[in-house]
Parts: structure tokens; sequence; C-alpha cells
């Protein structure tokens, strides 16, 4: 079997897994934990929901926590494609099925006003790009079994993506200190996640090079208009039947998300 054929089966399962079945881990069926081929079953089904008529908006960095790093084995983050459909309003209700096994986690979004397209971009580089800053909650979801994940699970699953809140007010960066950011995130008014911006790769400025790099030498720059979901501030958290959920970013705004379903049912593949 051809590599390009392998890939393709390999994006087929984990597609068919967004109907409410988790699929057994994929790295198994991959040498030598292949990053770069994780990537190629990712950008597989990219183009395949792109051909659906699913519109790519931006981007998410995953794996910004060093010790989320150390558990998996890993000494860099991973990234993942946002689609509009991904996007949920405030307080929007989300059905069934739409995230498997999902997990909650308070990030800082950024919209972009320019291109960088430099395969080695510095903060600078991502400061001139940023128009707005603004809170946002990441509602993760894995299609493999019991979230049993390495790198190559994560990043083939499209980097464990499944919705995003954006929250306000928009910011502009200046006068903005990112790493010193305090995050809070409750539920029902019981705190369950705290962090910092310092979390995220020192800085959540530092994770937008890291990925403004990546993308540029995989020849799919970030782009003015895009999104980019920067990484988490604090621990993921599990998401249950009903629950509400409420990030404050001092210094940045808050963002909440309500009514959250997790019954599993089948969605668009």
């Amino acid at each position: 079997m051809s590599q390009q054929t392998k890939h393709g089966e390999l994006a087929a399962q984990i597609r068919a897994a967004y109907a409410g079945t988790p699929i057994a881990p994929v790295r198994p069926q991959l040498a030598d934990l292949d990053v770069d081929a994780a990537y190629a079953i990712q950008q597989e089904n990219t183009a395949h929901w792109e051909k659906e008529g699913r519109r790519v908006v931006g981007s998410k960095i995953g794996l910004t926590s060093r010790a989320v790093q150390k558990q998996l084995g890993v000494d860099r983050p991973d990234f993942g494609v946002l689609f509009a459909d991904m996007i949920v309003g405030e307080d929007e209700p989300v059905a069934a099925g739409r995230v498997l096994q999902p997990k909650i986690e308070a990030e800082v979004a950024f919209l972009l006003d320019r291109d960088v397209e430099v395969e080695t971009p510095t903060v600078a580089d991502v400061v001139r790009a940023v128009a707005y800053a603004m809170p946002a909650l990441e509602i993760v979801g894995s299609r493999i079994t019991n979230w049993d994940i390495g790198i190559v699970d994560t990043v083939a699953d499209n980097a464990s993506s499944g919705l995003f809140v954006l929250g306000g007010p928009v910011r502009q960066l200046d006068g903005l200190d990112l790493r010193a950011l305090q995050m809070q995130m409750t539920r029902k008014d019981e705190v369950v996640s705290k962090g910092t911006g310092a979390a995220c790769l020192g800085n959540p400025l530092n994770a937008m090079a890291w990925l403004a790099g990546e993308l540029a030498r995989r020849k799919r720059p970030l782009r003015a208009g895009d999104v980019v979901l920067s990484g988490a501030l604090g621990p993921m958290v599990a998401v249950n039947p009903g629950d509400a959920f409420e990030a404050n970013i001092a210094g940045l705004g808050t963002v909440s998300a309500r009514r959250l379903a997790t019954r599993h049912k089948g969605t668009t593949t």
C-alpha cells in the first residue's frame, strides 16, 4: 500500500468518527511517529471538507503547555485548521454530538489584518500583523478513543479541534501585557481552571510566531482576516451535559459558553 493510499484511509477513518464512534489511535500505523505524515492526513481532510463547502477561517495552536508536551513526549506545539462552522456565539446552545469527548479551555484569540509570509517570523512580525486580541473558549474534542493520543494522533485529528467561542471586548495590543494575563474559568460559579499568559509558550505571541513560521514553510501562510486560537492558558476541563462556563481574562475580557450538550449523535462528516 502506498503512503498516499494509507493517508487517505486514515483520513477517512477520522472523518467517519465524527458520526459518534471514536477510533483506535492512528500512531501504530504511522512509521517512526511521522508528524509530517500526520499533517498530510490532516490536510487530506481539510481538502475534503473544503470541497464539501466548509470555509477555512484560521488556525488553532495546541500543545503550548510545557507540562502537556512532557506528558506526550514532544518538544513542540502543533496546529489545526479552524472552519467557519466551528464558531459558536456566546450563550448559543451547543447541540448534542457536535463535539466528541468534549473538553474546554480558555485562550487568547487573535484576528489578523496582515499576511505573515516569512518562514522565520519574529514576534515583531506577528505584532504588526495582529489587529485585535480577544478572549476565547475552545471546546476541544477527540475522535480517538478515550483521548488515548500521542503527537501524531492529535495532529492527524486536526489538533483535536471542535468548536470555539469568541468573547470581548476586542482589544488592540498596544498597552496589553499578554504574558501577565490572569485567567480564571468557572463552571456554574465554581473555579475549575486558572492560568496565565505565560503558560502559553511563555507568551501567546511566541505561539503565534511559531505558527506563522510553520504555516509559511508549509506554503499555507497566515492571511489577513484569519482567526488564531493561540493555546490554552490553563488546564482543560471535561464538559458534562448542560454545563455553563465563563472565562475571565483580567485585562482582556470575558467569554462564556452555556447549554453544552454531550450526547453522541451523528454530525456532518
